[in-house]
């Protein structure tokens, strides 16, 4: 599965990605409000199989953020399932702080929002997002999504940020 955008190529992951992404889990920034660096391989190893395994099983999926210029991952931006919140899929993204303040994740979140939406017809998507990333909030405001309520999720006070299919027909038909 590939999406594309003006800027970036957002594609399944795949087993040799597993060196890049561990670069990048082992990254204080890039793993800023999460529950810390990957300090094993494995735990790469162990995200790359479980989001190979969704796409295997055609449940939706994070992709690998690659910009058209470029032939590296830089992040990824997809779908997440926290058992923890069963029913919900949530748009997640992380992105190497090198390309902060482009723009680029906004893209891909909007891309994933439509992707979502368009063609997998969901009724509604989500993003977690913690009460103090506020360039985490801006990229979910910018993606259509408003604070829905404020819970605790896996021990952080959290911002639940979402959007409805019918509001993104509204704003889509209204731009």
């Amino acid at each position: 599965m590939e999406l594309n955008t003006a800027r970036l190529i957002l594609r399944s992951f795949r087993e040799d990605d597993v060196d890049r992404m561990a670069q990048l889990f082992g990254n204080p920034n890039f793993m800023r409000f999460s529950l810390g660096v990957f300090t094993e391989r494995k735990q790469t190893v162990a995200f790359i199989e479980k989001v190979i395994g969704w796409d295997r099983t055609g449940i939706p999926s994070q992709f690998a953020v690659v910009p058209k210029a470029e032939d590296a991952v830089i992040g990824y931006c997809g779908f997440y399932h926290h058992a923890e919140l069963p029913g919900e899929v949530e748009i997640g993204y992380r992105l190497h702080p090198d390309y902060w303040n482009r723009g680029l994740i906004t893209e891909a979140a909007r891309a994933v929002r439509d992707h979502a939406f368009a063609d997998l017809k969901l009724p509604r998507v989500i993003s977690l997002i913690h009460a103090e990333n506020i360039p985490s909030r801006r990229v979910a405001e910018k993606n259509g999504m408003k604070v829905e309520k404020e819970i605790m999720f896996r021990g952080f006070p959290t911002l639940v940020y979402a959007i409805s299919r019918e509001e993104w027909l509204v704003n889509r038909d209204a731009s």
